[in-house]
């Protein structure tokens, strides 16, 4: 068993290449040996989201607290709150983050696949994008 104590962990900013806004990410669990699940905890202020990405193993997102939006390929940006849960499968493109109003944080757990590569990041959320609701 081992104890992972908070105070040893960092908060760091989320890259610019990945985020639009001052996105902040504390990572609770990266699984070492045989393990390559991730846990991490997302915040996000108003307008703040990621950019299209994919997960090569999928994703779930649980939200904290707050309000935010989702939206996956084809589909329009929907609102997530707390206590929700989604499920993003392999390989969906997608994007997250808080609404225009509000702040939005979440818990992120995905997998890497066998090369090591856990997220492919692709381009910016227009602002049109992420006002189609």
């Amino acid at each position: 068993m081992k104890i992972a104590n908070g105070n040893e962990r960092a908060s760091r900013k989320g890259p610019a290449d990945w985020f639009t806004g001052d996105v902040w990410i504390d990572e609770i669990f990266r699984g070492v040996d045989s393990s390559r699940v991730r846990l991490m905890r997302v915040s996000f202020p108003p307008g703040a989201r990621t950019a299209w990405h994919t997960h090569p193993a999928g994703q779930v997102l649980h939200v904290l607290s707050g309000e935010g939006l989702v939206q996956t390929t084809g589909e329009p940006p929907r609102e997530i709150h707390p206590g929700d849960t989604v499920v993003i499968a392999p390989g969906e493109r997608h994007w997250h983050g808080a609404g225009p109003a509000n702040t939005m944080v979440h818990l992120a757990l995905y997998e890497s696949d066998a090369r090591g590569v856990d997220a492919v990041w692709m381009e910016h959320v227009t602002d049109a994008e992420y006002n189609a609701r």
